[in-house]
């Protein structure tokens, strides 16, 4: 029941952040305002915005104008739900913590990484779709990660210097290329993922995305569903690396390196 619970409020929080996905490209506000078709603007009941069952119940259609739903919205609702479910049971199947396990800090380690789940998932979702990565989201996620980091006793050298560490690769290549190699946006997400991981497994996160990001661009290239001068956003594949090393960043070092 506890897998049940947790999945279902993953779910809606992943209906929220689809809202803030689409509100912001809008300029509008996330928290006020009725939801609405993006095609018709009809204005949607309570039944129409069940996560992912209204989706199914209505066949992936607008209940309105039939014009049919972007994939995206129960994508994200079900990443969110199985994401809160995977993080749940990180901690209760094998808790480990500095000093021991604590079950007064059960829910913030949770939380935390619910918190930075969702904050990639949106980073990922807005940049695959508009190819921006805004400060938006990685500032307010900047100013509450880092004293949380440091409450659950995570490392501050190790927090400073992943920050800065990958902030300044990006910054690097963003002075050198005057911001034709990366935006400003991947320095922000870049001290983000320091802040996150720490300066060890911050880089091995950076790593992989840049492994994982070349294979699927030669995939593109190989299908021709891409050319040498398409635009490909890479903020997927760093969001997507840093949940990667989150969940699993321990056992790939001892695995692989």
């Amino acid at each position: 029941m506890h897998l049940v619970f947790i999945f279902l409020i993953g779910l809606c929080v992943g209906s929220f952040l689809n809202v803030v996905i689409l509100r912001t490209k809008e300029g509008a506000s996330s928290v006020k305002g009725r939801s609405k078709c993006p095609f018709c603007h009809a204005t949607l009941n309570a039944t129409d915005l069940i996560p992912l069952g209204s989706y199914l119940w209505l066949r992936g259609k607008c209940r309105y104008c039939h014009t049919r739903i972007d994939l995206q919205y129960p994508l994200v609702e079900l990443a969110t739900g199985l994401g809160f479910i995977l993080i749940y049971l990180r901690y209760f199947l094998d808790f480990s913590l500095p000093g021991g396990f604590s079950e007064s800090l059960f829910f913030w380690f949770c939380a935390r990484d619910a918190f930075l789940f969702c904050v990639m998932l949106v980073i990922a979702v807005y940049d695959l779709h508009y190819t921006h990565i805004l400060d938006r989201f990685t500032i307010p996620a900047l100013i509450v990660l880092f004293p949380l980091q440091i409450f659950l006793g995570m490392s501050l050298t190790s927090l400073v210097m992943g920050a800065f560490v990958l902030a300044s690769f990006f910054g690097v290549q963003y002075f050198l290329s005057g911001g034709a190699w990366v935006g400003g946006g991947d320095i922000r997400l870049g001290a983000l993922m320091g802040v996150a991981l720490g300066l060890s497994q911050g880089l091995l996160a950076l790593f992989l995305a840049y492994v994982i990001g070349a294979v699927i661009a030669v995939v593109l290239l190989a299908t021709k569903k891409a050319t040498r001068k398409t635009q490909i956003p890479f903020g997927p594949f760093l969001a997507g690396a840093t949940l990667l090393v989150l969940f699993a960043g321990d056992w790939i070092v001892t695995t692989f390196l």
